[in-house]
């Protein structure tokens, strides 16, 4: 049996992996790091790692950007490996990311969505087979609570078309201000947050007369959790170093 720290367990997220570790005998929820300690979770909850009293196998992480740095330095000392599912990271705590995973085990992914990664597979194929004649849009679509935008599934859908791509292109974010024709090296990225969109993605290669589009729709944060959860368990045991979704999916 895997035990796993939730760090955001009073979340929506957290909800989702509560309902789908229940459903699952291969693992349990044996603590919570929440800063609001919300009640009736079934297991203690504190309000940050500095508080955590509870060993776990795993961490689980769906919370807050600001909740990185005290997350790390608990697993780093405690050698505790870490499922980092939380959107919105800066640069600057990426390469605290990196940092962590030359001392132990750190699953990062923006999506843990099986389809999304297939859908970043795809995005690299056609980059590379239409990419030199089509101009090519990235459309997402989120929530009116989710705080970053673009999402960071858009943002990894972007770097595998890039992959895919024999330039390296110029990202624009909004064209209100741009009085002038598309550059065909651009990638046009654009957010949409409304209502309670769990989450849209959409790849479109638009050619002369022929348009391609790739879609993936999330009907519920439950593919979240199992992503997220499958990964607590290939990541208990193995060595220190930074994971994600293909090292999963082989």
């Amino acid at each position: 049996m895997i035990n796993i720290i939730l760090s955001g367990i009073g979340g929506h997220m957290g909800a989702a992996v509560r309902k789908v570790a229940a459903e699952r005998g291969d693992l349990q929820i044996v603590a919570g790091v929440d800063m609001n300690e919300p009640a009736d979770m079934g297991v203690p909850v504190f309000a940050d790692f500095t508080e955590l009293a509870v060993k776990g196998d795993v961490i689980v992480d769906f919370s807050h950007p600001g909740v990185l740095a005290g997350l790390l330095d608990y697993a780093v000392k405690t050698g505790t490996p870490a499922v980092l599912a939380t959107t919105g990271y800066s640069d600057e705590q990426e390469k605290m990311v990196d940092e962590a995973a030359g001392q132990v085990p750190i699953f990062r992914a923006s999506n843990f969505s099986i389809g999304v990664n297939l859908l970043a597979q795809l995005a690299t194929l056609c980059a590379k087979a239409l990419g030199e004649q089509f101009d090519i849009e990235i459309v997402e679509a989120h929530h009116n609570q989710k705080l970053d935008a673009p999402s960071g599934t858009a943002k990894t859908l972007a770097k595998a078309v890039e992959e895919g791509l024999s330039f390296t292109p110029d990202y624009v974010y909004e064209r209100e201000s741009r009085r002038q024709k598309r550059d065909h090296k651009e990638i046009g990225m654009h957010a949409i947050r409304g209502g309670t969109i769990v989450g849209e993605h959409e790849l479109i290669f638009a050619g002369r007369d022929e348009i391609v589009t790739i879609h993936h729709s999330a009907r519920s944060k439950d593919v979240f959790a199992v992503g997220a959860l499958n990964a607590a368990v290939f990541l208990v045991g193995q060595e220190p170093g930074r994971y994600s979704m293909p090292d999963m999916l082989g």
